[in-house]
């Protein structure tokens, strides 16, 4: 049986979601959210989900991507937790392209503006 210690946990980050990533998430199909959530969560708590992988193309920077089958459907939620105090969401999508595993360059295009975005977001929030 397994007990959760509360009391000896560190608190969670507070979330940032940025651009339209949350609204993206929610329209997700319900497995495919409790994943990237459950990602989400152990990001927050200093950990990292075992289906969590760097993204490549940001130069060590720590974007992690989780990607999610369901019913021959692809999905990916895209995360930075340790560019601030607070867990950043940068960006979840359907991966429509039914060729090759790479992630479209319309979507790292997106990544890299939110990831800027979300790096101004820390820069106003640090003391």
């Amino acid at each position: 049986m397994m007990m959760l210690v509360m009391a000896d946990q560190l608190p969670l980050k507070p979330v940032t979601w940025v651009g339209t990533s949350l609204r993206d998430l929610r329209g997700f199909p319900p497995p495919v959210q409790d994943v990237i959530g459950y990602a989400l969560y152990l990001a927050q708590s200093g950990g990292k989900h075992q289906d969590a992988k760097v993204l490549t193309g940001f130069g060590g920077a720590g974007v992690l991507e989780v990607i999610k089958d369901h019913r021959g459907e692809t999905f990916r939620g895209v995360l930075h937790a340790a560019l601030c105090r607070d867990g950043i969401v940068l960006h979840a999508f359907q991966k429509k392209s039914k060729t090759g595993r790479a992630t479209p360059r319309r979507d790292m295009e997106l990544i890299k503006q939110r990831l800027r975005e979300a790096e101004q977001i820390a820069r106003g929030r640090k003391p």
